[in-house]
């Protein structure tokens, strides 16, 4: 198949590229380096079954070629102000990707009878209220918060992805994905993984915002790309749900990486900065991956940061 990426030089967009390729299928990856980063697609730069064509979302797509599938990743991720590619420094952006970038895919996948698949997040679950969170939960939102841009251009994306399904039968697919950690993660990123794993390989305290106690489920990226492509492949319209259901506290999480990394300087404990609603705790019930996929997470959460933190140590400036 010739399949397009949206979104292809950003972590999981660049992770998929590399999978589908080596699945002998075509890719063409768009991406307009908002967030994503070039050193994600050096690699493939020569590769016959490889075109990158540099544009954003928000602006019509255009393919000479016939496309079969259309995948759409192309999206700030990070809920972290403090980075500059953090959807709270992006929003207009981000809302962009969600509502204009989703309506082009779709038209483009109506245009040539392509498949579609949506990226979506568990932060439209909002600040859960049922836990854990099935894909039958609503969600518990706040609509015009500081976590809104990227909650609300999810939520509008799921719609007008249901919308084109019901009204053009178009064959689509939605992922909800979780929390999800590996290489190629910016280094700047802002979330938990790269922080932790940063300050514990400069040897200093890690920052625990709060108690420690709010919970995230880890999912290893390779995972989470083979249940994408299954999904793909699959006839399943619905949302599902694809992360770690294995729930772990931020404290204890840091814990883990010190003792992976051997860093002797423990936690430090600072004021509360979450941004607006993020949620106390997260994870998914992945009973439909399991029944309709037949997926499940295979790498620990020791073995995956392992993984990323030999990674990051590679990508780090010496000290």
């Amino acid at each position: 198949m010739r399949i397009l990426i949206t979104g292809a030089a950003g972590f999981l967009g660049s992770a998929l590229c590399d999978r589908l390729l080596a699945d002998g299928h075509e890719v063409v990856g768009v991406d307009n380096f908002l967030t994503g980063n070039r050193e994600n697609l050096a690699h493939l730069e020569g590769h016959q079954g490889f075109r990158l064509l540099e544009q954003s979302v928000a602006n019509f797509i255009s393919i000479p070629d016939k496309v079969e599938a259309v995948l759409h990743f192309a999206s700030p991720a990070s809920p972290n102000p403090a980075s500059p590619y953090g959807y709270p420094n992006l929003p207009i952006q981000t809302l962009k990707a969600g509502s204009l970038g989703t309506l082009n895919c779709l038209g483009l996948c109506h245009a040539q009878g392509a498949r579609f698949l949506l990226a979506s997040t568990s932060e439209i679950y909002g600040d859960p209220l049922e836990h854990p969170q099935k894909e039958s939960y609503w969600g518990h939102v706040d609509p015009v918060g500081l976590r809104s841009m990227y909650d609300e251009a999810k939520r509008f994306a799921e719609a007008l992805t249901m919308a084109y399904h019901r009204t053009h039968n178009l064959d689509t697919r939605i992922v909800r994905i979780f929390n999800t950690y590996g290489p190629r993660m910016r280094l700047d990123d802002g979330r938990v993984v790269p922080n932790f794993i940063q300050q514990a390989l400069r040897g200093e305290a890690l920052s625990v915002y709060g108690d420690g106690s709010q919970t995230r489920s880890f999912c290893y990226v390779d995972d989470l790309i083979e249940g994408i492509c299954r999904l793909l492949f699959s006839e399943e319209h619905q949302p599902v749900n694809l992360g770690n259901p294995n729930e772990t506290s931020i404290l204890e999480f840091a814990h883990l990486i010190n003792r992976l990394t051997g860093n002797k300087a423990g936690v430090a404990f600072q004021p509360d900065k979450r941004l607006g609603s993020d949620p106390q705790r997260r994870q998914p019930d992945i009973s439909r991956a399991r029944r309709i996929l037949g997926w499940e997470p295979r790498v620990d959460l020791e073995t995956g940061l392992a993984r990323t933190i030999q990674y990051f140590q590679g990508k780090m400036t010496p000290v």
